[in-house]
């Protein structure tokens, strides 16, 4: 008998539960699942960092911790977690990601605000460029950051994407390392954030990078805040060397009344609704996890602790 610790906040328990339940009876597993077990006797958590168990050290039969969550900057440095850890990449979260980036890319591209907006009776000439004219960089080559380059290639955007460590992605070009990321983002008219947050990353847009983009570049966020330096983009909005910014992750969430990116004429504010795991995709994710590890085979998507991600 396999026992299965669930811990996540209550609301995620009665949500997650049915379709956890349907996913391990699929894939033949012998399990309990429940909120609850003896530490010593829990083989695998399904886990997410708000929720009850912050301690991992008595959990000392544990075989793997199995995040709900994509990001795991909120877990990586527990000094507790020994165990194997693997983070969620769900193709429902995926799916959703491409969606929302694909849109807010096509909004800004063929300049959607303008008719939306400028709807005063005046009748606006000029077509957009075609995508192929417009150079889009994807910072972030992981899972989600693949899947968006791969799709905005196939609408025929000249798609360069970067990542610390060399990659090879059809359609887009690839580009590495700290020269690799100022080749990519050079004369780019759309950014789009789908990095994780590590040391490394952070504030990797700042004033110095900015300045690398082509005059009205947009940025689209939907990786992490603290990827953006928050007062070098206003500045960059306000001297119009920045066109927009779409934003759907904050350092603070929710973020603050009186944060000025609510109020700016060249911001929008999502709620962090870009993607989010949904339980009947990732619920699967987790059970070929746990059937993997009880198989004896390499786990799906384990988090490399050095890198962070």
């Amino acid at each position: 008998m396999i026992n299965i610790l669930f811990s996540a906040q209550p609301a995620r328990w009665e949500e997650f539960r049915p379709h956890l339940h349907t996913a391990f009876d699929k894939a033949g597993l012998d399990y309990t699942l429940a909120t609850e077990f003896p530490p010593e006797q829990v083989d695998y958590i399904v886990y997410a960092p708000n929720g009850p168990v912050t301690d991992l050290s008595p959990y000392t039969n544990t075989k793997a911790v199995l995040s709900l969550w994509a990001g795991v900057e909120s877990i990586v440095d527990n000094k507790t977690l020994t165990q194997p850890l693997c983070r969620m990449v769900d193709h429902g979260l995926t799916e959703g990601m491409v969606e929302w980036v694909t849109g807010h890319t096509l909004r800004h591209h063929l300049g959607i605000d303008r008719h939306i907006l400028g709807q005063t009776g005046e009748w606006l000439e000029g077509a957009p460029p075609l995508a192929r004219e417009r150079k889009v960089c994807v910072l972030g080559l992981g899972a989600l950051g693949t899947a968006c380059a791969q799709q905005l290639a196939a609408l025929n955007f000249d798609v360069h994407g970067w990542s610390r460590r060399e990659k090879s992605v059809r359609g887009v070009a690839c580009h590495h390392g700290d020269t690799g990321l100022s080749t990519s983002l050079t004369d780019a008219d759309v950014i789009i954030l789908l990095l994780p947050d590590t040391p490394a990353t952070a504030n990797i847009i700042n004033a110095e990078t900015l300045g690398l983009l082509a005059t009205g570049a947009v940025i689209i966020n939907p990786g992490r805040g603290p990827l953006i330096d928050d007062d070098a983009l206003i500045q960059a909005l306000d001297h119009g060397t920045l066109n927009h910014a779409t934003l759907d992750v904050f350092r603070i969430e929710p973020l603050p009344s009186e944060h000025p990116f609510w109020a700016h004429p060249k911001v929008t504010v999502t709620p962090h609704i870009a993607s989010e795991t949904r339980p009947s995709s990732a619920s699967e994710v987790i059970a070929e996890n746990i059937r993997r590890g009880e198989a004896g085979e390499p786990f799906l998507h384990l988090v490399d602790r050095d890198a962070g991600y």
